[in-house]
Parts: structure tokens; C-alpha cells; sequence
């Protein structure tokens, strides 16, 4: 993989997926500046270049997402790291954190999915890495607002990965549990938590395959596709 996009370019799951990739140019793309800047100094061997583009800023993205690609002349991956953590209070959340976990997340991430796989197509090649979430199988009653935000977001993902298969782009589908990082800092973690290079190390081990969709870590594939068939009356009674 010779170059390589990062969209939510202070991720650390995003970040890590691109240290794995071993790539020898680097686009990092996100809102924080200073965040940018010191996530292109930790990334040591590639070329690194740094844009902003803010995920609420849903008219600019197109023109972010084109000139990246023009500059770089196209990218063999693209990584979409994009996303906020909140409203876990569900109906008694603030309304304006409920609103932006749902922008966030669908929306914006969802535009930025869109406008990387036209330029993807448009050449004719590519990977689309997607980071989802397991709470996109089927959102629990504890976190609501944001497992709906991520199931809508997958669910996109994977019918445009259909629609654009046979134009030579790939989408993979990257659902991670509980991920131990500064999003995740101060909360308490569940069964089968990760990291971020653990879920670097599955996403990139998938991509010498043909699956469209990674579990991290895998034995959660299994465990929800239990849950993901249980009666809603017993599903709402567990403690997820």
C-alpha cells in the first residue's frame, strides 16, 4: 500500500491502521490542526501531509475529499475514523449532544463515505476502510443514540460497497468493541475490550483477504450473532 488517506486523521485506531499499513505517503485530514500536527510528527517513515475538513461541515467535503485526492494523484486506501462518543443517557441526554452523536456520526461520516468512494470509482481501484462499531448489529438500550448513529452509518457502508464491488473498490467494514483510548478514557470497559493496534493488526490482516467486514476481537462475529436473533423481550433484560 503506497499511499494512503486518513480521514479523522488523530485517531488512534485510525492512526494505527495507517502504521500498520506500512504506506509510504500519508494524508491526514481532521479539524484539530495542532492535533493533526503532532499525529504527522508520531507517524515516522512515510511522507505525511496534513488538511482540515470538519465532519459537520457537510458542504466542504466534497472539495476537501477532491483535492486531497488530486494532490496525492489517488490513494491505494482510504480510512474513515470519524466519529463522537455521547448521549449515553439516551432520552435524558442533552438534546444537543443527542443531535450531534447522530450528525456525527451518520451524517457527516456518512457524507464522507459517499464523496471517497466517487473519487475511488472514478479511478477505478481502492480500499474504503470503514471503522464501525459492534453497537451497529443492534443498538442496546444503555447506549441508543449512538448504536442507531452507527448502525445507519454500516448499513450505508455495505450497500455501497455492493453498488461499487464491480467497478474494482473495495469497502471493509471494521467493527470493533469496546476500543480502550482517549474516546473510551474514564469509562468503565466491557467484555472483550481491545486496543487500537489490536484492531490495526485484524483490519489489516483482512485486507490480504476477501471479507467485508472484520470483528475485533473475532469471537465477537459469534456472540452477536446470538443476540442479534434474540426476542426483543429477553434482549432488553440483558445487562448490555
Amino acid at each position: 500500500m503506497s499511499d494512503a488517506l486518513l480521514i479523522g486523521g488523530t485517531s488512534e485506531i485510525g492512526l494505527a491502521i495507517v502504521r500498520r499499513l506500512g504506506a509510504e505517503r500519508v494524508w491526514l485530514l481532521g479539524r484539530d490542526g495542532a492535533g493533526l500536527a503532532r499525529a504527522a510528527a508520531d507517524l515516522e517513515g512515510p511522507a505525511v501531509e496534513v488538511g482540515l475538513l470538519d465532519a459537520d461541515d457537510l458542504d466542504g467535503h466534497r472539495e476537501a475529499i477532491e483535492r486531497a485526492f488530486d494532490d496525492a494523484g489517488g490513494f491505494d486506501v482510504v480510512v474513515i475514523a470519524v466519529g463522537v462518543l455521547g448521549a449515553q443517557a439516551g432520552l435524558d441526554a442533552d438534546p444537543r449532544e443527542a443531535i450531534e452523536v447522530m450528525r456525527v456520526n451518520f451524517l457527516g461520516a456518512g457524507s464522507l463515505v459517499i464523496e471517497s468512494l466517487r473519487q475511488l470509482r472514478r479511478r477505478g481501484k481502492g480500499t474504503l476502510i470503514l471503522l464501525s462499531s459492534v453497537a451497529a448489529e443492534r443498538p442496546r438500550a444503555s447506549n441508543p443514540i449512538y448504536g442507531a448513529a452507527k448502525a445507519g452509518l454500516d448499513a450505508l457502508a455495505q450497500g455501497l460497497s455492493d453498488a461499487t464491488a464491480a467497478g474494482g473498490v473495495r469497502v471493509l467494514i471494521v467493527r470493533p468493541g469496546f476500543v480502550k483510548s482517549r474516546m473510551t478514557a474514564g469509562l468503565k470497559p466491557a467484555p472483550f475490550a481491545t486496543t487500537p493496534d489490536a484492531v490495526a493488526l485484524a483490519t489489516v490482516a483482512a485486507l490480504r483477504g476477501r471479507a467485508g467486514t472484520v470483528w475485533v476481537p473475532g469471537r465477537l462475529r459469534l456472540i452477536f450473532a446470538i443476540l442479534r436473533h434474540l426476542p426483543r423481550r429477553v434482549y432488553r433484560r440483558l445487562p448490555l
